[in-house]
């Protein structure tokens, strides 16, 4: 428990100041950009997500499996995951940045992106996200909890200091969006650690039907997750004025920062629950949901209080179309940071059925935004009582999977299987 419990308490507090240097960094941009420019940064970057899922879905895969092994004890069905993933994470980041390139421009036609150089640097972003998402899953699945938040911390200070100085002398939205791949240069330092990457052992190919499968539903876990969090974003950029776009995801960076600042507690929660589903270790997991969700609801409170604030200090002066949208935003992202939460419980419980209905309302979530939310009074609307609908949802069939989890549990005497249903 306290290993669990420290884990957490590092990644989080780690979150937390980083989750402040961003904060900061858009600030910075906010000032030195004009709205529209401001506007068009972070409409752009929930571009760069979406170009990012394929080699994200894989890395959530291979990180539950080294998290697997790693607690079964399997040293050398580990080592040989280990060895066997980093060539098939190799292969699939050359054939991630492939498709990237091939996407870039129907995507951006079709979200109406303002110019071609936008998109150039949202490729490059997406391609050393691609290269960078190996250290990520190795210092997850490993439980490198310290060191992933060592890169976090370094990252943010990279962004800050590039973003400030590039905004400063050439004041667009490229130089901001290039911020975020030059924090990417923070993942470089696992090469101190690089002894500890050296594995040996016969190579293990993830390639089987039981990864296969995995594969598939975390495919659709992700892509769920990701239409959820970022999803409104391009829905801003396909419908919105620029001054509107500003507005709007300023509002959204305030209000999604609620689910951003304590997901750290998801990693360990994630890597937790993928290795252990019974004992003592489930009660230690539900009590990390809970803070997890006392986070969400504190934060979603402070926001609403300091909302004008917040928002004046993003823009330097009072912008009350912003203020106006942070409590709809705000309300909505409590919910989704809630359905995150059980999407990665039953991803890495292996209750493949539930992950892939959260996928399912993920994608639904973000059709119904993309036909009805035209304007930002009509998006405001929708996404509170369409992301509550969807929590209702995959809440009361996650009860009821815990129900037969405990039952389980209670004819095999204490002892709980892994599920892959």
């Amino acid at each position: 428990m306290g290993k669990l419990w420290r884990s957490g308490a590092i990644l989080t507090v780690a979150g937390l100041v980083g989750g402040l240097g961003n904060y900061f960094f858009q600030v910075i941009i906010g000032r030195q950009l004009e709205r529209a420019e401001y506007g068009y940064v972070n409409s752009t970057l929930g571009f760069i997500g979406l170009l990012g899922l394929p080699l994200l879905i894989a890395t959530t895969s291979v990180t539950h499996y080294i998290a697997r092994f790693r607690a079964l004890g399997d040293e050398a069905r580990l080592q040989g995951l280990l060895s066997g993933c980093r060539r098939f994470l190799f292969r699939l980041t050359i054939g991630g940045s492939v498709l990237a390139v091939v996407l870039v421009k129907p995507l951006s036609d079709f979200f109406h992106f303002p110019r071609p150089g936008l998109m150039l640097v949202a490729l490059v972003c997406v391609l050393a996200g691609l290269w960078s998402s190996l250290a990520t899953a190795l210092c997850q699945g490993l439980a490198w909890f310290k060191r992933l938040a060592f890169i976090g911390l370094l990252g943010v200070g990279l962004r800050l200091l590039f973003g400030w100085s590039a905004t400063m002398k050439y004041p667009v939205a490229e130089g901001a969006v290039l911020a975020s791949a030059v924090a990417l240069l923070a993942n470089l330092v696992l090469i101190y650690w690089r002894k500890d990457l050296s594995w040996h052992g016969e190579v293990l190919s993830p390639w089987n039907r039981e990864f296969l499968q995995y594969l598939i539903v975390g495919a659709a876990c992700v892509g769920g997750g990701y239409c959820f969090t970022q999803g409104d974003l391009l829905v801003a950029q396909r419908y919105f004025s620029g001054e509107q776009l500003g507005s709007y995801t300023a509002a959204g960076v305030l209000a999604r920062a609620l689910p951003l600042v304590v997901a750290p507690l998801l990693v360990v929660l994630f890597t937790s629950r993928s290795g252990h589903h019974s004992g003592s270790a489930v009660g230690e997991q539900l009590r990390l949901l809970g803070i997890y969700a006392a986070g969400l609801v504190a934060g979603a409170v402070g926001l609403l209080l300091f909302r004008a604030f917040c928002v004046k200090l993003i823009f330097g002066r009072y912008t009350p179309e912003a203020a106006d949208m942070v409590g709809r935003l705000a309300l909505a992202m409590v919910f989704v940071g809630l359905l995150q939460a059980l999407g990665m419980w039953a991803l890495a419980s292996r209750w493949l059925k539930v992950a892939l209905l959260y996928g399912g309302l993920g994608l639904s979530y973000w059709v119904i935004l993309l036909c009805l939310g035209k304007s930002p009074q009509l998006l405001l609307r929708l996404m509170p009582p369409a992301a509550i609908t969807a929590f209702v949802i995959l809440f009361t069939v996650w009860i009821a999977m815990m129900r037969n989890d405990n039952h389980r549990s209670v004819r095999n005497g204490g002892a709980q299987p892994d599920h892959a249903t």
